[in-house]
C-alpha cells in the first residue's frame, strides 16, 4: 500500500486546483500516489456516511486511478 505523505496547509494552499478531484471546492488533493489512493478511501468513507454522493465519489474515483495509474 501506500505511505500517506504530509501535506501541510501553507503547502495545500500552493496547489493549483489541477491537483484535487474537486478542484472548485479544493477538496480530495491528488498530487501523488499516495494522496491519490487516501482521496480514494475518504471519498468512499464519506459516501459510506452519506456526506457526499455516489456520483461525487465516482468522480474523485476517476481523478484519483488517473494519478494512479501514472508510472
Amino acid at each position: 500500500m501506500f505511505e500517506l505523505a504530509k501535506l501541510s496547509s501553507e503547502a495545500r494552499k500552493d496547489l493549483p486546483k489541477s491537483k484535487f478531484a474537486e478542484p472548485g471546492s479544493r477538496k480530495f488533493p491528488i498530487e501523488d500516489r499516495s494522496h491519490a489512493a487516501n482521496a480514494k478511501a475518504r471519498a468512499s468513507e464519506m459516501a459510506n456516511k452519506g456526506k457526499i454522493s455516489k456520483s461525487e465519489k465516482a468522480k474523485v474515483d476517476r481523478a484519483a486511478d488517473k494519478v494512479l495509474k501514472r508510472k
